[in-house]
């Protein structure tokens, strides 16, 4: 971005940024720009910026020069570069000064003699010192630009249109890539809607963002956000159409961009946080950290909600059916906004939605009226809640799960865990537990076969340590040993620190 004060537009029958990217003289001059400042290496700033108004006044418009150089100057690494520490010789040089009195260019002298006395050094130390921090004096020390000319002007028409964006109120894009405009407008704190259209463009879904105004006021955050927002455009579609109503002082304005007007140059996309708020990001570490029988995905495909479409932040796949609950976060929005929400929820129809709603709201009744399922939450939303939720969704599905499950399971192996049978029935381990399993023996969360139980049996006795049994049971195949020792009879003595040895169950001596 450039500041608004460098901002060259046309509003000649709209209102246009003055694009340059393959202009020739344009350019020449990007290049003469690149020039002045790669000549100025090792020289000060004000020297530099004396080359650049030079080269303002022969351009035709002094504000792409400006601009140019603006976008370059953060390429450019100033130094101070000053004999001692400029801080320091001021303190000494001025104290000295109060003490000589200093009228006119004598005693100026004699101000700085002092003051070269008082460090130990020449007075030409002091003086180079004085003022080596001030912008004008510092140094161009490195120059390492991320673009060439033609980059630099790829960049520049991207800088341009991101400023002319700074006054818009709304903004309305058609993406081939919609999924990541409405993440990036989540990220950004950013009001939307999405509607569908029917005429041509890249998409019948158009991503409306409210500007500012729909809110309260105009504030620098909103352009800067809207900014952002064209950068992710140009960076993740391929093709993509926006229009933005621009205040330009109190007269409204049509801006117009398109793919062929705005690019990113060759460069990495800035990263973005990948969620959209720190409620999102909490729920969702929690939720997966318990490792259910749900899958959870985030911003899933659109739902369509009339004329327009709504992406949820989250959907819980069922593992073991072909089921999704979808999930909504409603945290704190302006009233205008909430009934958007409402009037969006009302009119989504034949899916499974679970809305999680901000107390301070106040509108959870009127969501649980429109038959979606709500909890809610204040500052963080309570795992326990949501699972609570989709266990009843577990119960209504426990039917068609188990539908097709034997009532008796032969595993070939020996030695089975639970959860591999049921991940090859496509089951949660839950519905096995009226499965008969006529072979095996269920330990906890293994199947073995009474042979195997015998054989490690005759490897284990009273009196030998926890370690030696589990050893023995280890090489069977046997991981529960608690599980695995009660079945043979035997108990575990503690001893303090010093480990367990087996005994045998009380009731089960000879």
């Amino acid at each position: 971005m450039i500041t608004k004060d460098l901002l060259r537009v046309s509003r000649r029958g709209g209102y246009r940024p003055q694009f340059v990217a393959g202009d020739p003289d344009a350019r020449r001059l990007a290049a003469r720009v690149f020039g002045v400042y790669q000549g100025h290496a090792g020289e000060r700033r004000a020297d530099l910026d004396e080359a650049l108004s030079a080269l303002e006044r022969e351009a035709d418009d002094y504000k792409l020069v400006r601009g140019l150089a603006a976008l370059l100057d953060r390429a450019a690494e100033f130094e101070t570069h000053a004999p001692l520490p400029p801080r320091r010789a001021r303190r000494v040089a001025f104290e000295a000064a109060e003490l000589v009195g200093v009228a006119g260019d004598d005693d100026r002298t004699a101000a700085l003699d002092r003051a070269a006395d008082r460090l130990g050094v020449a007075p030409d130390e002091i003086e180079a010192s004085l003022y080596a921090d001030r912008d004008a004096n510092q140094v161009l020390a490195a120059f390492d630009p991320r673009w060439d000319p033609d980059d630099l002007l790829v960049q520049y028409d991207l800088s341009l249109a991101q400023t002319a964006l700074f006054d818009a109120t709304e903004v309305r894009v058609r993406s081939t890539d919609p999924k990541a405009l409405v993440s990036a407008a989540k990220r950004l704190g950013l009001l939307y809607e999405i509607r569908i259209r029917e005429d041509n463009g890249p998409t019948d879904r158009e991503v409306v963002i409210t500007g500012p105004d729909a809110l309260f006021r105009r504030t620098r955050r909103y352009g800067t956000a809207f900014a952002r927002l064209l950068r992710t455009v140009a960076a993740t579609a391929s093709d993509w159409e926006l229009e933005a109503d621009i205040d330009d002082r109190g007269r409204e304005y049509l801006l117009e961009l398109d793919a062929g007007d705005v690019s990113v140059p060759g460069v990495e996309p800035l990263a973005e946080p990948a969620f959209d708020s720190g409620v999102e990001a909490d729920f969702a570490a929690r939720f997966r950290a318990l490792d259910l029988d749900w899958d959870l995905t985030r911003e899933p495909e659109p739902l369509r909600v009339g004329t327009s479409v709504m992406i949820p932040d989250f959907a819980f796949e069922y593992r073991h059916a072909d089921f999704r609950v979808f999930f909504e976060v409603m945290g704190f929005w302006t009233p205008e906004y909430v009934e958007k929400k409402l009037v969006q929820l009302a009119d989504v129809e034949d899916v499974e939605l679970v809305v999680a709603v901000d107390e301070s709201l106040g509108v959870g009744e009127e969501i649980a009226a429109r038959d979606h399922r709500v909890v809610t939450y204040s500052g963080t939303v309570r795992v326990k809640d949501v699972v609570d939720v989709l266990r009843e969704y577990e119960a209504d599905l426990a039917g068609e799960v188990t539908a097709d499950l034997p009532a008796e399971l032969v595993p070939d192996g020996d030695v089975v865990a639970v959860e591999d049978v049921a991940a090859e029935r496509a089951v949660p381990v839950d519905a096995l537990g009226d499965v008969a399993f006529p072979e095996h023996r269920r330990l906890g969360g293994t199947l073995v076969r009474p042979a195997v139980l015998d054989r490690v049996g005759d490897e284990i006795e009273a009196g030998i340590s926890l370690a030696e049994a589990e050893a023995a049971l280890e090489d069977a195949g046997l991981t529960d040993a608690s599980a695995a020792l009660s079945a043979l009879g035997y108990r575990v003595e503690w001893e303090g620190l010093g480990g367990g040895t087996v005994r045998e169950k009380e009731g089960d001596a000879e």
